[in-house]
């Protein structure tokens, strides 16, 4: 079984924060030693108490899922002797309520534009099938309920 960590850290830097006057900008940390600015996303919690030039967690949930996405398609196109050159997705997710009536990330569209070269290229319908087996073995997919769609670029 594999294991993940994220340190997340916040702090208040004397700012009024029973009176809801504090900043949401916190960072993300990681094993590696990446440090990442991130915030409430501005759509949620105005501006200035967000900051909008950091991550925020719903742009980081849908660049996980496309990121996971894309690292399965160059895997299985690599298995499949496709030079895959140049992979670009730019992905959009979408928040509405959902059954209980709560806001949750309830579709994800990926917007993959693969660009290829060598002597064997794939058929659309062979991208399609890449896309589809990508997609079946993402761990992210596989974990969340959010309805995830897969609209290539050509």
């Amino acid at each position: 079984m594999s294991e993940y960590t994220a340190t997340i850290k916040w702090q208040r830097d004397g700012q009024d924060f029973l009176d809801d006057n504090y900043s949401r900008s916190h960072t993300w940390e990681f094993d590696g030693g990446l440090h990442v600015p991130a915030s409430a996303s501005p759509q949620v919690v105005p501006l200035p108490k967000s900051v909008a030039e950091n991550v925020d967690p719903e742009e980081a949930f849908v660049a996980s899922l496309s990121s996971c996405h894309m690292l399965f398609f160059l895997a299985i196109a690599r298995e499949n002797g496709y030079m895959v050159d140049k992979y670009t997705d730019c992905a959009i997710g979408r928040m509405a309520k959902n059954d209980q009536g709560r806001l949750a990330m309830m579709k994800v569209v990926l917007r993959p534009k693969v660009v290829f070269s060598g002597d064997t290229c794939p058929t659309t319908a062979q991208i399609d099938e890449i896309h589809q087996q990508s997609h079946e073995q993402c761990f992210i997919a596989n974990s969340v309920k959010t309805e995830i769609i897969t609209e290539p670029v050509t």
